[in-house]
């Protein structure tokens, strides 16, 4: 089967753990406003390239990826979910630790074949990168152009199933930067056992060169970059309101 792939990254530093060998894949249902990679979002462009050339590719540098291993990425990977499969599949085969980055949309119990998909998925997948974007459903839905119903059931069946996760969260001031939002996040991450780490990134404005080129008006124009310092302001925040629920629940 083949793939439709943006990109190839041989040296990833912060897609999970280790080294990594990171693919970008094409699509993306989401419209999110801090998008840095609008050239990802069509379905059906990029190059067709199989699961086993990948493999080939990461076998290249083999040697770098002793401590790392192969991260799927977009675009939105779940829009690819056979290919993915497929490709971490044989990756396991290999002995190659396999990381999903994903925003979790398309997760949908709606049918068993559809669920059946998503476990097959997941039994070849050692880690998932799960991006929350906003807690609050309305506000996803005015950053992303979808609510966060998907992005949350995921994130409840990664639990019920075991899986460890990681959850991403972006920091853009006047948007995902409120105080009360973050704690909130907070309380709500703290019921789950599955979570092992938190990454809050801050937003930059370094993909608004590429929408100029791409012609595409950059909806976050005068929106300036988060400081580092801010950033590490909304992790103390969303740690807060972890702690604090973690806190309650044990009494």
């Amino acid at each position: 089967m083949d793939g439709f792939v943006h990109s190839l990254e041989s040296f990833g530093t912060v897609d999970g753990p280790g080294i990594r060998f990171v693919v970008f894949l094409q699509g993306c249902p989401l419209r999110c406003l801090y998008c840095h990679n609008p050239d990802t979002w069509e379905k059906g462009k990029g190059n067709r390239i199989s699961a086993d050339e990948l493999l080939r590719e990461y076998d290249k540098n083999r040697d770098f990826y002793k401590r790392g291993g192969i991260t799927v990425t977009g675009g939105e990977p779940l829009l690819q979910l056979d290919f993915v499969t497929e490709l971490f599949e044989k990756a396991k085969k290999k002995g190659i630790h396999t990381c999903l980055d994903t925003s979790g949309i398309t997760f949908s119990k709606s049918s068993e074949k559809a669920l059946a998909g998503f476990d097959r998925l997941l039994e070849c997948t050692d880690l998932v990168m799960l991006d929350i974007k906003h807690i609050d459903p309305e506000d996803h839905m005015k950053l992303t152009g979808a609510d966060n119903r998907n992005v949350l059931s995921f994130a409840e069946y990664l639990e019920e199933k075991g899986k460890p996760f990681w959850v991403r969260h972006v920091i853009v001031d006047g948007w995902t930067n409120k105080k009360e939002e973050l704690v909130r996040l907070g309380r709500y991450l703290a019921g789950f056992t599955c979570l092992k780490a938190l990454d809050v990134i801050p937003y930059h404005t370094m993909g608004e060169a590429k929408y100029e080129s791409l012609g595409i008006d950059y909806p976050l124009k005068g929106v300036e970059a988060t400081t580092v310092a801010s950033a590490v302001k909304a992790k103390s925040y969303i740690m807060e309101g972890l702690r604090d629920e973690r806190l309650r629940i044990r009494k």
